[in-house]
């Protein structure tokens, strides 16, 4: 079947949200809001944490890294596993290994027990995340997921703008420690929510040809559809993720943004991030998947270029400029993540996802690495090359969208609806 607009343009009826499925979606946006919380941590507690365990700036960064390499890493070890149990089970086993390692955090008393610590935490929140991807794509069709995707996303703005400057007014009273005390008392709660009301997500464990963990695994990464879609993937990661560890540098000393004001930045973008999101959401089922992310390349494509040759400029402006291309980032992810969600079988999802969530972290180092080739720093100056950054960015979007437009034409013939499936799964 081929369709005159693109995957999720559909208008059908019953695509109201059950109230079992708006408690799934709250279940899954906090368990997203806490997963990003706590990789967002370590960063704004620096000041506190470095003078309190007496380590350097050095060991920091490896503190800081060891989270995003173990769930790189995780991601790919458990691919093989993802799709030979039900969903929930897995879901309650990685996030109390999560909060497990939360909680290793915030007794922590030495460098290498921090370390140890994250590296733990981020083995387990690394399939958190892809879990929760695979039971939206069980649960809700093709045509709901851009309003689920929409929410859940939302947890990164609010984390920006209510979880860390609650866990930084928690840490300057009670210690560094006290954030990770925090997560893992909420997030406790929010467990025993799941265990108790959160079905169980097995339709994905109908009779199929029985595979070993490591055929499974080398079947999903032989896949020619999926190796495209990982390709997709990572090019858009590796484009997004390089201008993020210089943004601050930036600000201060390109734009002439006084330090004091950067917390007023991150919350105004932050902020209408929240309020964007579920409206990008709404807007990918409703016009289109592929059309709201041809928009948020557009719009990238234009601020980026902007942003990264601004110079000496009134807060107002630069503010003005971060919120439109927060706007297109958002809805490039949002509705990829939603067109993504329909290229794997329902019995290679797990799989697909926790190889998508693997190569997502790792692509985000690669492109800090990248970047750091890049840019160079004046000594207490301005950064030179940044606009580098934006000519890079600008091709690998354009390239995203080339492939993004590829995969929604074979999804758009090969599928023609999930809603026989998902409702299966409601059952």
């Amino acid at each position: 079947m081929t369709s005159p607009k693109s995957t999720g343009a559909a208008k059908t009826l019953g695509t109201a949200f059950s109230s079992y499925q708006k408690f799934v979606v709250a279940v899954l946006a906090f368990l997203q809001f806490t997963i990003v919380l706590d990789f967002m941590l370590p960063s704004p507690l620096g000041a506190l944490v470095i003078p309190a365990l007496k380590i350097t700036p050095a060991q920091f960064g490896w503190v800081v890294s060891a989270y995003a390499f173990s769930a790189g890493m995780s991601g790919l070890l458990t691919a093989g596993f993802a799709d030979r149990f039900d969903r929930k089970k897995l879901l309650l086993f990685f996030y109390r290994g999560f909060l497990a390692g939360t909680l290793l955090c915030g007794v922590a008393t030495s460098y290498y027990w921090l370390l140890f610590a994250r590296m733990v935490t981020g083995v387990f929140a690394g399939v958190v995340g892809s879990i929760s991807f695979s039971i939206v794509s069980d649960l809700f069709a093709l045509e709901m997921r851009g309003r689920v995707m929409g929410l859940i996303q939302t947890a990164f703005s609010v984390s920006s703008v209510l979880g860390i400057p609650l866990a930084l007014a928690l840490s300057t009273r009670w210690g560094w420690n006290t954030p990770f005390f925090m997560i893992v008392g909420v997030g406790a709660v929010f467990g025993v929510l799941i265990q108790i009301y959160l079905r169980p997500v097995d339709g994905h464990l109908q009779p199929h040809p029985e595979r070993s963990p490591l055929d499974h695994l080398l079947q999903t990464v032989s896949n020619r559809f999926y190796l495209q879609a990982f390709a997709t993937t990572g090019l858009l990661t590796l484009g997004g993720f390089m201008l993020m560890p210089f943004v601050s540098v930036f600000m201060v000393h390109n734009v002439g943004i006084p330090i004091e004001e950067l917390p007023v930045v991150y919350m105004i973008t932050g902020a209408f991030s929240i309020v964007a999101g579920p409206l990008i959401g709404r807007a990918a089922d409703a016009v289109g998947k592929l059309e709201v992310f041809a928009f948020g390349c557009a719009v990238t494509i234009v601020m980026v270029l902007i942003y990264t040759h601004l110079h000496s400029s009134p807060l107002w402006a630069f503010i003005v400029v971060s919120v439109l291309l927060q706007i297109g980032i958002f809805s490039r992810i949002i509705s990829s993540s939603a067109l993504m969600s329909a290229v794997p079988k329902p019995a290679d999802r797990g799989s697909f996802m926790s190889i998508s969530s693997s190569l997502q972290q790792m692509s985000g180092g690669l492109a800090a690495v990248i970047a750091g080739l890049i840019v160079v720093q004046v000594p207490d100056g301005p950064l030179l090359h940044f606009d580098t950054l934006g000519y890079v960015l600008a091709c690998s979007t354009l390239a995203c969208l080339a492939l993004m437009y590829l995969i929604d034409r074979k999804i758009s013939s090969a599928r023609p609806s999930t809603a026989p499936e998902v409702a299966a799964a409601m059952k």
